[in-house]
């Protein structure tokens, strides 16, 4: 099985950055895809971005397209998840998770996805 860890949420000002970090251990291949969700009290989990197993390929949600960038170490056992201009609307529980990047933008992709990390807050203050 493989499991993942979230790491890097925290407190930022509106205009900051964060960056996230999914680390993966367990009996792992290189050969899985990894998103970030995130749920915010009251609201649904939905997928932000998403990676490729190879790393050659990223989706992004709508939200975050231009602000967030998704990318994997070299080993291919982290993938981060780098948000800037970060707004208060960025604020959620953060989560990483093996499933397929083609259904990430897709309402109830989480359902899709198979390995969860715990969560990692990030709020963002105005």
């Amino acid at each position: 099985d493989v499991q993942l860890q979230a790491f890097g949420g925290g407190l930022v000002q509106a205009g900051g950055s964060l960056r996230l970090s999914c680390a993966a251990s367990g009996f792992t291949r290189d050969d899985y895809a990894i998103g970030w969700f995130r749920q915010a009290p009251g609201k649904e989990r939905e997928g932000v971005s998403c990676i490729s197993s190879s790393g050659g390929s990223t989706y992004n949600a709508d939200s975050v397209k231009g602000r967030f960038t998704i990318s994997r170490d070299n080993a291919k056992k982290t993938v981060y998840l780098q948000m800037n201009s970060l707004k208060p609307e960025d604020t959620a529980l953060y989560y990483c998770a093996t499933g397929p990047c083609t259904v990430i933008n897709i309402d109830g992709a989480h359902h899709h996805f198979a390995s969860w990390s715990q969560g990692t807050q990030v709020t963002v203050s105005s």
